[in-house]
């Protein structure tokens, strides 16, 4: 299968850290393990598009949707980094690309996507996304109006 061309340009990259117990019996990262370093990569992501660390205590937007596909296994002492870009911005929703690589090879290990929407954690209902939220990634990701 080949590796799509990233929708956007990436203007984020987390370096990523594997524990011995993110590895399967055969060497390679287990598929569980790429999905917490796109969490990971999520929160980071988030920080730098406000410019502060995410209170979560306050949560405006949710995970509604994950799409994880596998294009080359990564290995023990692998360098990884995580790639995030927000793509696609709606009234209620947003779509964010995820790429796990090799920086060093520029192998892509996995190719993800994220829809996250707007939520009201007083009513646990769907909102639009915050204006603050959707104005900070237009601005990070070099969106014009």
């Amino acid at each position: 299968m080949r590796v799509p061309e990233p929708i956007a340009p990436f203007h984020h990259r987390l370096t990523a850290q594997t524990r011995f117990n993110d590895f399967d019996m055969f060497g390679h990262l287990n598929n569980g393990a790429y999905l917490q370093l796109l969490d990971l990569g999520k929160v980071k992501y988030f920080e730098a598009v406000n410019g502060k660390p995410v209170d979560w205590r306050k949560v405006t937007v949710v995970v509604v949707n994950i799409n994880c596909s596998f294009y080359s296994p990564a290995y023990f002492d692998e360098p990884l980094e995580v790639l995030t870009a927000c793509v696609k911005i709606s009234e209620h929703s947003f779509v964010l690309e995820q790429r796990v690589v090799n920086p060093e090879s520029g192998d892509t290990k996995c190719v993800g996507q994220t829809v996250m929407a707007g939520f009201d954690p007083a009513t646990a209902t769907g909102a639009p996304i915050p204006k603050d939220w959707a104005d900070s990634l237009k601005d990070f990701e070099n969106w014009e109006e």
